[in-house]
């Protein structure tokens, strides 16, 4: 896999609206105040030209703006390209990209979630480059960073160890106060299945809703992806609007599809769905039963998702996931 070069002081960051752009609140409030604080941090903040429209169809531009925007900032000189948002219908651009070319061209980061799965797995599984799954542009409005803003530029300037946090929150916003900071106040625990030791192999993954809309396209190289990856994959998945249903239906797709034949572990994040039951299926079960029988460690609940807060992971990078003290822990390779 090829891994863009570690951010350095003074380098410029390239904004870019692939899904939803910057137009409503509390998100422009939020950017504008981001963008400040991460010229603070020394960093040079450039904007390509979708970041504050909303002409497209549940997108900032039509598929054809959207997806020049993206290989413009692959060809350009920015080495981190760094999405304002995620949104609906970012998949539609991916046929627009041209990955052969963004894989011949020099690495460089690319980092957003959510919707943005349809940009970070594909980069790994058709480009070969390595990408960051976490914070869009907006989440830097609060400085100093902590949590996940500030986890995300240490593994961007090259930090190898990352690990989960304390506690998680129930309430991500306040709409009178754009600039609130939620609080981590709900008890964490997560559950493990099988694991009795740190698990090595390759990190794949993303928001569920958006992998299924892959599966099975021209966009679908898992199978490559798991005959180039013999160390085994560490799957990390999350889901934002499927229901416990939809989450059992969606890993049983994946799994039927051949996608998990090379699995070491996977790490299940906290669906939005978490208090929810349809049928006696739960976010629980909806797991344990479609990947309980492969075998292999498994990991609920842990600090991933659209419960924050969610931690970043490099997508395509090789490490080891280890379970200690109730804690997920990531010691990245070189």
């Amino acid at each position: 896999m090829r891994q863009p070069p570690f951010l350095k002081d003074h380098d410029a960051i390239l904004m870019v609206a692939p899904s939803f752009g910057v137009t409503i609140e509390p998100y422009l409030t939020r950017y504008l105040a981001s963008k400040k604080n991460l010229e603070k941090e020394g960093f040079r903040v450039l904007e390509g030209p979708c970041v504050h429209l909303e002409e497209g169809v549940a997108a900032s531009a039509s598929p054809e703006a959207r997806a020049k925007e993206i290989m413009d900032a692959f060809r350009g000189d920015a080495p981190l390209v760094l999405s304002v948002g995620g949104g609906e219908t970012m998949c539609e651009i991916l046929p627009y990209l041209d990955f052969s070319e963004i894989a011949s061209l020099p690495p460089k980061w690319f980092m957003g979630f959510s919707d943005n799965t349809n940009l970070c797995f594909p980069l790994a599984t058709l480009a070969d480059t390595i990408s960051i799954y976490g914070p869009c542009g907006p989440q830097f409005y609060a400085r100093p960073f902590r949590g996940p803003e500030k986890d995300a530029l240490a593994l961007l300037r090259g930090e190898k160890h990352a690990e989960g946090y304390p506690k998680f929150t129930k309430t991500r916003s306040n709409p009178d106060h754009p600039l609130w900071r939620y609080r981590l106040t709900q008890e964490k625990i997560i559950e493990a299945h099988g694991y009795e030791e740190p698990v090595s192999g390759t990190l794949l993954g993303g928001c569920l809703d958006c992998l299924l809309g892959l599966c099975g396209t021209k966009f679908d190289a898992v199978k490559k992806w798991n005959e180039n990856h013999p160390e085994g994959t560490i799957w990390f998945l999350e889901a934002c609007d499927l229901s416990p249903l939809g989450i059992r239906r969606g890993l049983f797709q994946l799994k039927e599809a051949g996608w998990f034949d090379n699995a070491n572990m996977f790490l299940i994040g906290r669906p939005l769905c978490r208090d929810a039951e349809m049928f006696g299926v739960n976010k629980r079960n909806a797991v344990l039963d479609i990947l309980g029988p492969m075998g292999v460690p498994i990991l609920l609940d842990v600090d991933l998702g659209h419960i924050a807060p969610s931690l970043p992971i490099k997508v395509g990078a090789k490490a080891t996931v280890s379970f200690a003290a109730g804690n997920l822990v990531y010691d990245y390779e070189e």
